[in-house]
């Protein structure tokens, strides 16, 4: 016996699949213009259609990888009211903005970023070079004591070479955990972006060292086609007396 199957689709099927065509035809088509490249319009399509990028817009932060910090915290609760927070690698915001809400009035959030960071109220923000020497002193003056929270978002620009662009990312989170160990205060947590493949020997077991369990996540927020993760180290040793 033949027939429409249409006719034989129950009110509810009707419905989703009647939902499954809007969302279809609300999504953002980009047409390639004449001096974009390819891959150009791809990204922005992407990012016009990202579930985070509405969220981000919707709720005021400054970019989608808010979401990465806010499900890393529900996960762990690295911050609460009244914390220390320093954002490396802070621009274009949406970390320090996080923060922001997390410790409340009471805390304080210092972030540093090569770009320039547009003024977040509540935030002490400057444009520098995390590697200038000068960097480490200046960040430590503005916090005011010691750091509850050492969190870096740090990237190097990609230059399409895997091990280089690994080799590089590893450096930036070797630096960033070599600060922290200089400002944290005991049971101090530390939150490093890092490369799928594995940390690196010499940091997991300076992290092991000093602090009592760590962690790797990628949070949902992170792309499917992303390699990122985040190495979490919490409950910091203290450091040594002399």
């Amino acid at each position: 016996m033949t027939g429409n199957s249409d006719s034989k689709k129950s009110p509810g099927q009707s419905r989703r699949q009647g939902a499954a065509a809007a969302a279809r035809s609300l999504k953002v088509r980009v047409k390639t213009a004449k001096r974009r490249k390819i891959s150009s319009t791809r990204w922005l399509q992407r990012q016009l259609n990202d579930p985070y990028v509405i969220k981000a817009q919707a709720k005021g932060y400054r970019s989608r990888a808010a979401f990465k910090l806010l499900q890393l915290d529900a996960k762990l609760t690295l911050m609460k009211s009244g914390d220390r927070v320093i954002d490396l690698g802070a621009a274009p915001g949406g970390w320090t903005q996080v923060a922001l809400q997390k410790v409340g009035p009471k805390g304080r959030v210092v972030g540093i970023d090569l770009q320039e960071i547009e003024e977040i109220p509540g935030a002490d923000l400057i444009q520098m070079d995390f590697y200038d020497a000068e960097a480490p002193a200046l960040l430590k003056k503005l916090l005011g004591g010691e750091a509850d929270l050492v969190m870096s978002d740090m990237a190097a620009a990609s230059i399409g070479h895997a091990q280089t662009d690994h080799l590089r990312i590893m450096a930036l989170a070797e630096t960033a955990l070599a600060f922290a160990l200089e400002v944290l205060a005991p049971k101090g947590k530390f939150v490093a972006k890092v490369l799928q493949g594995g940390t690196e020997k010499d940091l997991l077991v300076r992290l092991r060292e000093n602090f009592d369990k760590v962690r790797h996540i990628k949070p949902e927020a992170s792309r499917a086609d992303s390699a990122e993760m985040y190495v979490v180290a919490t409950n910091f040793h203290g450091r040594e007396t002399p």
